[in-house]
């Protein structure tokens, strides 16, 4: 186990960047603010703002405007932290160019990157897939953008899946969804995985409040929770209705022993059933895999906290982080949901560390 912060100790504040593979102290020199987005739907972001004003040789000019270092479709790699707490946090691709021209400050240009699910984001297409499960057509996808696959799913075989008039993202988004499962690209990998599946082996991160972990604030509310998710389906084929029942039993390990939502619900407020009406599934391993991955969806957002740590390189979405110094009922392990690592030389910045984390469980 790894504890963050403790001894307290100095984080390094400057980010290493790399262009086209080929790295950039000077620009590393001129970066004012950084931040970099993740969430577990995948297409990472990032934001750097840069100094733009400088001594080019023949006296003050404007140091990128000239599109030879900073440029449209040009790769861009941020590497930040130091020692094993250093990584790379990002690779993708420059899509917006923004100059800054603020009063009592010398001009800056703003690049906006975002990484290789960027060509997901920009194809819409309307087609339909027939007689395929989910992870064959999570696999067209990646093909389709020259991505390699790691698909790791339980899915079924549906008759028909259609996207209608959706990019390549929001259809896999949407898929996802249905499974309860999140996507993200490494490399030129596109995943696919299931929670379980995903969260992070080894050893396990640590922040103690007031040590490593500077500000935290989390909720554990009911008012999305029930005790019983209901899907009712017709299959035609029998002429029969189909239903199923989906509760906390399909969470497994991720409750390790705590008290879920649903028995907090049940004792609270008696039983909550959600019955899904807006699908309709046809066979009953659809209804149940619908029940199952719903139940999952808002279970997991039970208790959701925000937080705010020293810069740490290795608080990626996926990771499971236990907090701890936050009293009984909240002290304990999460997973961490969206992630924003944060750079700036602003008085009182430097490298931090925001994220968002999340559990279906409540402590003593």
């Amino acid at each position: 186990m790894i504890e963050l912060g403790v001894p307290p100790g100095i984080v390094a504040a400057e980010a290493a960047l790399s262009i086209e593979g080929e790295a950039q102290p000077r620009l590393a020199a001129a970066l004012l603010a950084l931040t970099v987005a993740e969430t577990t739907e995948g297409l990472y972001r990032c934001e750097a703002r840069f100094g733009n004003w400088g001594d080019r040789g023949n006296g003050p000019d404007y140091l990128y405007f000239d599109r030879d270092v900073l440029d449209f479709g040009k790769e861009i790699a941020v590497t930040l932290g130091d020692g094993e707490a250093e990584a790379e946090v990002f690779k993708g691709r420059i899509s917006a160019i923004e100059g800054q021209f603020l009063a009592g400050e010398p001009p800056q240009i703003v690049v906006l990157a975002e990484d290789a699910a960027q060509s997901l984001r920009q194809t819409r297409r309307t087609r339909t897939f027939e007689d395929v499960s989910d992870q064959e057509v999570f696999e067209q996808l990646a093909n389709d953008h020259s991505l390699q696959p790691e698909i790791d799913l339980d899915s079924i075989t549906y008759s028909v899946i259609a996207q209608l008039n959706q990019s390549d993202l929001a259809f896999l988004r949407e898929r996802a969804r249905r499974l309860a499962a999140e996507i993200w690209i490494e490399g030129s990998t596109l995943h696919v995985q299931g929670r379980s599946d995903r969260q992070q082996n080894g050893d396990q991160l640590t922040l103690v409040f007031n040590r490593g972990l500077l500000e935290f604030s989390v909720i554990a509310d009911t008012a999305n929770q029930y005790t019983q998710v209901v899907v009712s389906g017709w299959n035609v084929q029998a002429k029969e209705r189909i239903d199923h029942n989906a509760t906390d039993r399909v969470l497994g390990s991720e409750l390790a022993g705590a008290t879920s939502a649903a028995s907090i619900v049940s004792n609270a407020f008696g039983d909550r059933v959600d019955r899904i009406a807006q699908q309709m599934p046809l066979t009953s391993e659809e209804t149940q895999a619908i029940a199952e991955s719903s139940f999952r969806a808002q279970a997991r957002r039970f208790v959701v906290g925000t937080g705010k740590a020293r810069g740490d390189a290795r608080i990626r979405v996926g990771l499971a982080i236990a907090l701890e110094g936050l009293g009984s009922l909240f002290s304990g392990t999460y997973y961490v949901s969206e992630v924003q690592h944060c750079f700036s030389r602003r008085p009182g910045g430097g490298y931090t560390t925001e994220f968002v984390v999340e559990r279906p469980s409540l402590g003593s």
